[in-house]
């Protein structure tokens, strides 16, 4: 068994197949990293790229966990500066109350595509400046905190669905550390800072502590 093992997926669609070609691969490979005794699979999110599929990770992920039975399954990750924190945590919070204690979620602060598609997102370069406070905003909805406007996410609210950042620069795990979340590095776009952010992360951390 190799339980401590987790894959990362991109949905490719490869040279002479389709898309659907790339979506089925997407739940064998789910399959078969259950039955080989994986944790997790994560699909990232990506936009206006001919060659992934997986631009909308929670239709991705609920389709997957459809064909599964135990095996974790989350977004690494959703671009939070692409949605409204409320409609990610009732995305994530209906896959949580359907597949309890098998979902979970990674958010980047990058937008995922090119400045054009950002703008056909209605996104401009400004939205990830406000990543942190929608991280905070996003965890308090899925636990369910009373929140002064009284919105809650429903579904949502108390699952509690585990929250990780990722990154590629210090940034992230600093944001993490300040947070008390666990960090995922992007070491295939960034792999010359792997080290550093992985100790700056246990630094902060250890200041937090």
């Amino acid at each position: 068994m190799v339980g401590t093992l987790s894959m990362l997926d991109l949905a490719r669609v490869r040279r002479g197949t389709s898309i659907v070609d790339g979506l089925n691969s997407c739940v064998e490979s789910a399959q078969l990293a259950e039955q080989c005794g994986y944790s997790r699979v994560w699909y990232a999110e990506h936009h206006n790229l001919p060659t992934v599929a997986s631009s909308s990770p929670a239709v991705l992920i609920a389709h997957v966990a459809a064909h599964t039975s135990t095996i974790k399954l989350g977004a690494g990750g959703v671009m939070l500066p692409n949605h409204a924190p409320l409609v990610i945590a009732e995305q994530y919070g209906t896959l949580a109350t359907l597949h309890p204690g098998r979902i979970e979620l990674g958010l980047g602060r990058a937008p995922g595509s090119d400045q054009v598609t950002l703008r056909a997102m209605r996104r401009d370069h400004t939205s990830s400046d406000t990543f942190p406070s929608d991280v905070a905003e996003l965890r308090d909805l899925l636990d369910g905190v009373d929140r002064s406007d009284g919105v809650a996410a429903i579904p949502g609210a108390g699952t509690c669905v585990p929250l990780y950042i990722l990154g590629s620069s210090l940034f992230g795990a600093q944001l993490a550390a300040a947070l008390g979340l666990p960090y995922a590095f992007a070491s295939h776009f960034s792999p010359g800072a792997l080290i550093e952010a992985v100790k700056e992360y246990r630094r902060e951390w250890v200041d937090r502590s």
